[in-house]
């Protein structure tokens, strides 16, 4: 049984557009079915947290326009708990308003809070952690966040560095941060690496939500003066009206800029469940299973001849036929191909919006 005072917060505004022609601006990557698998990935997303967050905890953030999808594939929700942007303001105001939100109805409330674009290959290991985490919340003013043991010097990731001499009295596996690193360029991924105390930045947090309100009066306080004034309006008729008033009025800033690099007590638990922020068609390559040739292929008739280190993406009802390439992407969606070497993918959005 769940217990009553966990919440997820999802958060589903991102344009996700890296997946072309898979996905679009239109009907971003959270929305689609990336691994094939029959489910997209919000509502992978909200099946993981299945027996650790009651159905009626879940809320979703996202924009005006993504609405009605959240609503499609999370239709166990309740509507009222999917919160509508007016306007992109980047993850701190987008915490703030929730949190708020959530605080008006369960004050003693332990949330976590995720994209809803991330896959995580070891759901069981992935559930132990977010329980022992929400443990440790629910008993202390900590605020964790999950650090991913790494596997590659990758530069597509924040990383963070962790003190591994000074784990919590409560919980062993749980340490404090000494601080966080921006993208490195690949020499310094590679020092990182070689370190034992570097952990990606999976963006996943877990915090009391007193905890976290508290933070942004001290640390943000031109955001939380906007949502204390709100205080008498959450769940009222008013309260869209004046979030599309208001919302807009908030600094453009991360949660990890906002409160992380400035609060005290800052933990993060590094843990191993496969997880991904399926950033590129590369990253997705990586992270699901491969033939012998180390071809990843995602579709119900899919022949390769000749062919390695590819991506195929074809769920379409039809058979891909793949010979003699080696290192591309092959993508099919609503009657639009793609054929793009990997290295060459960070010209897809050009591709996409000519």
């Amino acid at each position: 049984m769940a217990n009553r005072d966990n919440y997820l917060v999802i958060m589903a505004g991102g344009i996700g557009s890296r997946f072309w022609p898979m996905s679009t601006t239109e009907r971003p990557k959270q929305f689609v079915d990336v691994l094939g698998c029959g489910s997209s990935l919000i509502r992978l997303t909200f099946d993981r947290f299945c027996g650790i967050v009651p159905t009626e905890n879940v809320w979703v953030v996202t924009s005006d326009k993504y609405a009605e999808m959240v609503h499609e594939e999370l239709p166990e929700i309740p509507e009222g708990n999917i919160l509508k942007e007016p306007c992109r303001r980047n993850t701190a105001p987008c915490i703030a308003y929730v949190s708020w939100r959530i605080k008006a109805i369960n004050p003693r409330a332990n949330i976590v809070v995720t994209p809803s674009d991330h896959i995580v290959m070891d759901v069981p290991e992935f559930q132990r952690v977010v329980k022992s985490a929400l443990s440790f919340v629910d008993e202390s003013d900590a605020i964790v966040t999950l650090g991913m043991k790494p596997t590659r010097p990758e530069t597509g990731y924040g990383y963070i560095q962790v003190d591994l001499s000074v784990h919590s009295p409560r919980n062993k596996e749980i340490f404090l941060v000494d601080q966080f690193r921006e993208k490195p360029e690949l020499e310094v991924a590679k020092e990182y690496i070689a370190q034992n105390n570097f952990f990606w930045n999976s963006g996943i947090f877990v915090w009391n939500v007193s905890t976290i309100v508290n933070a942004f009066r001290i640390y943000a306080t031109k955001i939380s003066d906007i949502f204390e004034g709100l205080l008498p309006y959450y769940g009222k008729e008013k309260e869209q009206m004046l979030i599309n008033e208001r919302f807009p009025m908030c600094p453009n800033i991360s949660v990890d800029y906002a409160i992380l690099e400035n609060a005290e007590e800052i933990y993060c638990f590094p843990a191993s469940f496969g997880w991904s922020d399926l950033g590129t068609w590369g990253s997705l390559r990586e992270n699901v299973e491969k033939d012998r040739d180390g071809n990843a292929l995602i579709g119900n008739d899919i022949r390769t001849y000749d062919t390695k280190n590819c991506i195929v993406h074809t769920t379409e009802e039809k058979r891909v036929v793949v010979e003699g390439l080696d290192g591309y992407i092959i993508a099919e969606k609503d009657d639009v191909l793609l054929i793009c070497r990997l290295q060459n993918e960070q010209l897809i959005k050009q591709y996409s919006e000519e």
